[in-house]
């Protein structure tokens, strides 16, 4: 049934108008003084000091600094986990071998092992993005190996008729067509690095969001400590957006 121009309006606006709706609720419980402004401040002091943190302070740099730590973890888990999954899913020997171990690895928090990784390797920039590779590796790997299940069986009896190597017929056939899994794997991923990052920072100290926002709430700075949430669901958002965009641009005939 075709909606109206006012009812499609209505349903684009919808989203935005929840969001709204939220932040009002928030203003009215700060004005009407059901909690105490040091722990709760309103909501225009919050994107009040965020913006002032962005121009004249360090919030930008150190922004910058957690998305750079997300984004290469990101790229070493997608790239590992890629490969990982293809290797599984094209071998059954690669698959008996390689799967108890990562079915005993992957229930592991990777908040779990960066006390592990400061005693082995001490407080550094490697170490970290080590743990935020490991912690978002899953997704993609899971997805990857889905993907190459589900492969149309008449695909591996064309290229074996064609004598086509594993190798050849991982590129040509099998990412093809594991693709929407995987990017839908990498999605999450940059969702799960960008957490792993702000816990690693915390319990690091290395510079980042993730060390403003323990800061400011050891010091009782309750508009900083939601400036610094608010700027990361900003940044959850976005890169959401990106992906669902770099999804629906390499796969135009597969709805997201």
């Amino acid at each position: 049934m075709r909606r109206s121009p006012f009812a499609s309006l209505l349903w684009y606006l919808a989203p935005v108008l929840f969001a709204l709706s939220i932040f009002g609720l928030w203003a009215v419980v700060t004005e009407l003084g059901l909690v105490k402004k040091i722990f709760l401040p309103p909501p225009v002091d919050v994107f009040v000091n965020l913006w002032k943190g962005m121009i004249e302070g360090n919030l930008l740099q150190l922004t910058g600094a957690t998305l750079l730590r997300m984004f290469y973890g990101w790229v070493l888990a997608s790239a590992a986990g890629i490969f990982i999954g293809t290797l599984i899913g094209l071998s059954e020997t690669a698959r008996a071998w390689l799967t108890p171990t990562l079915e005993l690895l992957r229930p592991l928090p990777a908040s779990t092992l960066l006390p592990i990784g400061i005693a082995l390797f001490g407080l550094n920039a490697n170490m970290l993005l080590a743990v935020i590779a490991f912690g978002a590796i899953w997704p993609v790997l899971l997805a990857t190996v889905d993907g190459f299940r589900f492969i149309e069986p008449r695909l591996k009896e064309v290229a074996a008729i064609l004598g086509i190597s594993r190798f050849s017929f991982a590129f040509k056939f099998g990412l093809p067509s594991a693709a929407p899994d995987i990017l839908s794997g990498m999605r999450l991923s940059l969702t799960a690095c960008l957490i792993i990052t702000v816990i690693g920072e915390i319990v690091t100290a290395q510079d980042g969001l993730g060390t403003a926002i323990i800061l400011a709430a050891r010091s009782y700075r309750s508009v900083d400590l939601f400036a610094g949430v608010v700027l990361l669901g900003a940044v959850g958002f976005l890169n959401n957006a990106l992906l669902s965009a770099l999804r629906r641009a390499l796969l135009p005939w597969q709805k997201t």
